[in-house]
Order: C-alpha cells, then structure tokens, then sequence
C-alpha cells in the first residue's frame, strides 16, 4: 500500500485528506495536526521550517512513508524547498495559493487572495503573485486573514466574530467587483459559505486540495502505485483538536492519537 504523510497545523488539511478519499485507493494516510505549535501562519520561518522538518522525520522513522504532502500553504513557502534537497527519493507535494486558475477564471480581471501573513510574505508567494500577473493584466487584492484560523480551529465558522473579521477584510474586494477569491490557507474552504454570503455569492472561490489530491496520484502511478483497493486514515494531533470539526470535515467514523514528535 502507498503510505503517505499530510501535515498541517491543525485541521485544515482535512479539506485535502477529503479530497484524498475520493481518489485515493491501496493506500494508507497518516495525518499529523500540529495544533500545539498552530497558527503557522504568526510563527518565524525557521520555526515553520523545524517543524515541517521534525514531523516529516517522524513520518519516515515510525511509518516509513512513500509521499508527503504539506497540507499547509505556509509550511509550503518555508519549507519545501529543504524538503526535497533532503529527501530527494520522496514524493513531496506542497499547497501554493491558486493564483493562475483564479486569473483564467475573472472575468472582471479583479482578484482576491486570503492567506495567512506568512503566506503573502513570503518569497515564494510574492515571485508567483508577480510572475503570473505578467501574463495577464489583473488586480490582486490581498488580504492577510489574521486570526481566522484560531477561529476555524476553535469551530467558530458563523459565529458574530468570524463574520466581522470577514466582513471587514472582503468589503473592498467586493465594492472592487473582485469576482474571484483565491482561498490561500487550507482552513478557509471550511468557511466558504459564509465568504460567499459576504460577496453577495457573485464570487468564485478556488482552492488546491483537488488539485494536489490528483497530482499525488499522478506521481504515484508513475512509481508504479495501483490505485485500486483500501483507503485507510489515522488521524494524530500533538495538541487539543475539536473533533466535532473533524467529524463534520471527514463524514466517517475516525479515531485521534496524541503524539509527540
């Protein structure tokens, strides 16, 4: 079976583990929430990097995995890159905010990015943002979403203080007629609903998880992975998790360990 570690600060990267379930087959994953170190997006690079470092070791030493996926649009700005110098043999996939398919999309040439502030800080980021909006003459408004994730993490998705933090940071995009919003942390999809509401629903929300779903079986195929069989998921966390998100994320029976890495 292919065995493949997903990381995230905390429950975010369940979105992508969903659409995992629904292609993946003959595998085993192993999904690791950092919720005592999360948010990510307020920590230093190198904290991000020596994170995503230690739980990918983790991965390799206790489940000796096949592929990694940094279900985490921060981890991915700070780290894929040391990733993969290290582990040249591991299939290793990171999440980018989805800038390109948003440009093909507008039709008003108006676009959104929410993210973390680490997110748009980063070099990463900031050279795709730029390169891509060579190709095509359009408007980005960016918005770093502090404090959003802690809301998300905490299951507070409609509560008054979610939607005025939202409210607040979408109004330009949609007094700009901003008509498509890239969804640049894998915990904004939980809330997409509600950034809809909010845009009047005249808005088209993208995010990566299909997308990096079937670029893993893409890659793995091509190392000779038959994707035909058994999906199994075991979940950890190294703090607390709500595991009512986790339950209305999944759709399906689940057990969470707690570890330390």
């Amino acid at each position: 079976m292919l065995k493949v570690g997903v990381f995230d600060s905390g429950l975010g990267g369940l979105t992508v583990v969903k659409e995992m379930i629904n292609s993946l087959q003959n595998a085993t994953i192993y999904y690791v929430a950092d919720t005592k170190n999360a948010p990510y997006g307020d920590k230093t690079p190198k904290q991000i990097l020596n994170y995503s470092l230690e739980i990918t070791r983790y991965f390799i030493e206790k489940y000796d995995i096949d592929a990694l996926i940094l279900a985490c649009n921060t981890a991915t700005a700070y780290a894929i890159e040391e990733l993969r110098i290290s582990y040249p043999n591991l299939i290793i996939i990171g999440t980018e905010p989805a800038i390109k398919p948003a440009i093909i999309q507008t039709k008003t040439d108006k676009i959104g990015v929410l993210a973390t502030p680490a997110t748009l800080q980063g070099e990463k980021y900031q050279n795709l943002a730029k390169r891509l909006c060579k190709e095509k003459d359009v408007t980005i408004y960016e918005q770093a979403c502090k404090g959003l994730v802690e809301q998300i993490e905490k299951g507070e998705l409609d509560t008054a203080k979610t939607k005025t933090m939202l409210e607040a940071w979408l109004k330009p995009m949609r007094e700009n007629f901003v008509d498509t919003i890239v969804l640049g942390c894998t915990h904004y999809p939980l809330i997409a609903d509600i950034i809809k509401e909010i845009m009047l629903e005249k808005v088209t929300l993208i995010h990566s998880a299909k997308a990096i779903s079937m670029h893993l079986l893409y890659l793995s195929e091509q190392k000779g992975h038959q994707n035909s069989g058994q999906l199994e998921i075991y979940l950890e966390a190294t703090g607390v998790i709500e595991s009512a998100m986790v339950a209305s994320i999944l759709k399906k029976p689940f057990n969470i360990s707690y570890i330390s890495y």
